[in-house]
């Protein structure tokens, strides 16, 4: 009887795709369902910005009146915490809390998504390249490749951000935030390409000597097929984990610019433009500080745990 089981699971794991089986991996893990679950309602709840301040009756630019005391602090325990204001007041302005948060953490959602994107992009069509092809140009990409990634790359976005900016600004295509949005994620992705394309490289010269890929190579299938057809569907895996390991770091890296001066600047308001700020009044007000901190480590891990939990969904050996 035991054996009759054991011979229907088989089959039942046989006739499941790869992408069946990952995503049973993947509901199994508790930690990474909550994750993604948490992950999905801070990305709606910045996409959502609008609608959501809109029902709650405030706004990201408007000073509410009455909420500040003689010195200009919040009046109430906690920064002002009410019910027409959840996470307070902005000490010396009057601004909410919320709306600023709301608003920070869709510019900061928009710079890591886009960044990751085209660093994502760079890396594999370079890494795909260098990898199958071989040669000189991987090894001329290669020490491009180490150059940068010995580069202080933070300094250097410091340095060169407000000329780019001003550069941006004069061509026409944005102005102002916008340019200074533009010009974090160009220089975040890169800098951030190479990381990945060195992961993409090598697995692409491994399967360069695959079965799969020789047998294309016999049967005179071109380089350009074998690469759309044969190597690439099997680098997907690798770029869904990636990027959801990536999302995190440029998010904690726009929050860190931000705050260093390098990105957004006020009226527009993201994570380190709103923790610069409330620095200069952790003692009188530290909800100011608190809240935001909290906010912005729950997202990060969020994103984290949820990477971790893909890598392990789409890892074959994650269950050994």
């Amino acid at each position: 009887m035991a054996a009759v089981v054991l011979k229907e699971e088989s089959q039942e794991i046989a006739q499941r795709t790869p992408k069946q089986i990952a995503w049973l991996r993947f509901k199994r893990n508790k930690l990474g369902v909550g994750a993604a679950i948490s992950t999905s309602f801070f990305i709606a709840c910045a996409f959502l910005a609008p609608l959501i301040t809109r029902a709650f009756g405030v706004n990201n630019k408007s000073i509410y009146k009455g909420t500040l005391d003689e010195v200009a602090m919040p009046i109430g325990r906690w920064g002002g915490v009410s019910l027409a204001h959840p996470l307070g007041i902005e000490p010396g302005t009057g601004r909410d809390v919320f709306a600023l948060l709301l608003y920070g953490s869709r510019i900061s959602f928009i710079v890591a998504i886009l960044a990751t994107v085209a660093a994502i992009g760079i890396g594999m069509v370079i890494g795909v390249a260098t990898g199958y092809f071989k040669g000189r140009i991987d090894a001329t990409v290669g020490r491009v490749a180490d150059f940068l990634l010995s580069f202080p790359s933070t300094f250097m976005i410091i340095a060169l951000s407000l000329p780019l900016t001003q550069r941006v600004e004069a061509t026409g295509i944005a102005h102002e935030n916008s340019a200074r949005i533009v010009v974090l994620i160009v220089f975040l992705a890169f800098f951030g390409w190479t990381g990945f394309y060195r992961i993409i490289r090598s697995q692409a010269m491994s399967m360069r000597e695959r079965d799969f890929v020789m047998a294309a190579q016999a049967m005179g299938a071109s380089s350009r097929r074998i690469i759309i057809k044969e190597i690439l569907p099997n680098l997907w895996p690798t770029a869904i984990v990636f990027s959801s390991l990536a999302l995190p770091g440029y998010i904690a890296a726009e929050a860190t610019f931000s705050f260093l001066g390098v990105g957004v600047k006020a009226p527009e308001s993201t994570f380190g433009l709103v923790l610069s700020d409330a620095v200069g009044y952790w003692r009188d007000d530290p909800a100011y500080l608190i809240i935001p901190c909290t906010i912005l480590v729950a997202i990060v891990l969020s994103l984290n745990l949820l990477g971790d939990a893909i890598r392990d969904a789409l890892d074959p050996k994650a269950g050994r």
